[in-house]
C-alpha cells in the first residue's frame, strides 16, 4: 500500500509540474501577444506563485532512494515520511491557493487521490540504534564514516569534546565573524543556553559539506561541520550545527574518555530537534520578564542544516 502511494504521489507531482510550467508559458507569453486584460504585475505575481509551488515538484517525480546526508546515520523521521509520501514537503508547505490550486488540477485530470498526513514532528530523543550501530559500539569504530570516493576526515577530527557555555559560545561567534554560513546567534544564542550546562560538539559533516567540496566563493570548503548537542536553558537537549575550523577544534580540550565519546556520538547524531525548533516554540515566553532575553535588532537564532 505504502509503495503506491509513493508512486501516485510521483505521478501526481509529474502531472502537477507539467500544468504549472505549461500555465507559466501562457502567462510569460502574454505580452508577445499583446494581451493587456490583466494588469502586468498581477502576471508576475501569477508566475511567481506558480513558480514557489511548483520548484521541487520535478524531484519528486523522480523515483530515487532517500538516504540519510551522512554516512552510517539513521534514516530520519522526516525521510522516513517522504520515503512513504514523497509529496509531504509539496503539501504540508503549501498555503491554501497552492493546495486548492493541486486539487483542482487532480481533479481535473481524473485522478483520485489522497492527501498525505502532516509531517511528523522532530524527533526529541535518540533514534534506536540499528544492528549494525550496536555492532559498530561493540567493535570501538568510529561513525562518522567519509562519503564514497572522499578522505576520511583526519584522526584529531574523530573525538567528541564537552564544552561549558562560554565555550560553545565562543565557537559560534568565531564562525559568525569569519561568515562560515553555519553558526552564530548572537546574544539569542548565549541567553537561551543553560550558563551551567555542558555541551557536545563532533566533527560530522554532511556530504555535500564534507572537506574539498565546492564553496559558494569558487574555492573549496576547509573547515569541519560540526554536529552540535545543546543544553538549553529549559533543561532540553536539541541539535545544531556550526562550521568550525580544523584549527579551532584541535585547540578545544578533549576531557571525555573514548568510551563515553563513542557512547555519546550516536545521541549527539540522531536528536532532531534543533535550536531553530526549540525558538519557535519558546517565542510566546521569549520576552525580558519571562525568560530574562532581551532582543537585538541583528539576532537570530543560530543556523541549521
Amino acid at each position: 500500500m505504502r509503495n503506491q502511494e509513493a508512486e501516485l504521489d510521483r505521478d501526481i507531482a509529474a502531472l502537477l509540474a507539467g500544468m504549472a510550467f505549461t500555465e507559466i508559458r501562457h502567462l510569460a507569453g502574454r505580452s508577445q501577444r499583446g494581451a493587456q486584460d490583466t494588469p502586468h504585475e498581477e502576471v508576475l505575481d501569477r508566475i511567481r506563485f506558480l513558480a514557489d509551488l511548483s520548484h521541487n515538484l520535478p524531484g519528486v517525480a523522480r523515483r530515487r532512494a532517500r538516504r540519510p546526508s551522512r554516512e552510517g546515520k539513521s534514516i530520519g523521521s522526516f525521510d522516513q515520511a517522504m520515503t512513504e509520501r514523497p509529496m509531504s514537503w509539496v503539501w504540508n508547505t503549501a498555503g491554501p491557493d497552492a493546495r486548492a490550486w493541486m486539487l483542482r488540477h487532480i481533479e481535473q485530470a481524473g485522478r483520485s487521490w489522497t492527501p498525505p498526513p502532516p509531517l511528523p514532528p522532530s524527533r526529541r530523543a535518540p533514534s534506536p540504534m540499528t544492528p549494525r550501530q550496536r555492532v559498530g559500539l561493540v567493535l570501538r569504530r568510529w561513525p562518522v564514516k567519509a562519503p564514497a570516493e572522499r578522505q576520511p576526515l583526519p584522526a584529531e577530527a574523530n573525538v567528541l569534546k564537552a564544552l561549558d557555555t562560554e565555550a560553545v559560545c565562543a565557537v559560534n561567534d568565531e564562525a559568525q565573524r569569519l561568515r562560515l554560513g553555519l553558526g552564530g546567534g548572537g546574544s539569542w544564542f548565549r541567553a537561551h543556553l543553560a550558563p551551567d550546562g555542558v555541551h557536545y560538539l563532533l566533527p560530522d559533516p554532511a556530504n555535500y559539506y564534507w572537506p574539498g567540496s565546492p564553496n559558494a566563493r569558487g574555492g573549496e570548503i576547509d573547515w569541519w561541520q560540526c554536529t552540535m548537542l545543546l543544553r538549553m536553558g529549559n533543561g532540553e537537549q536539541v541539535g545544531g550545527m556550526v562550521a568550525v575550523l580544523p584549527e579551532t577544534f584541535t585547540a578545544l580540550p578533549s576531557t571525555l574518555l573514548r568510551k563515553d565519546q563513542l557512547r555519546l556520538v550516536h545521541r549527539v547524531r540522531s536528536i532532531e530537534r534543533d535550536t531553530s525548533q526549540w525558538g519557535r516554540d519558546h517565542e510566546v515566553e521569549c520576552a525580558p520578564q519571562l525568560c530574562g532575553y532581551v532582543p537585538e535588532a541583528t539576532d537570530n537564532a543560530p543556523t541549521t542544516t
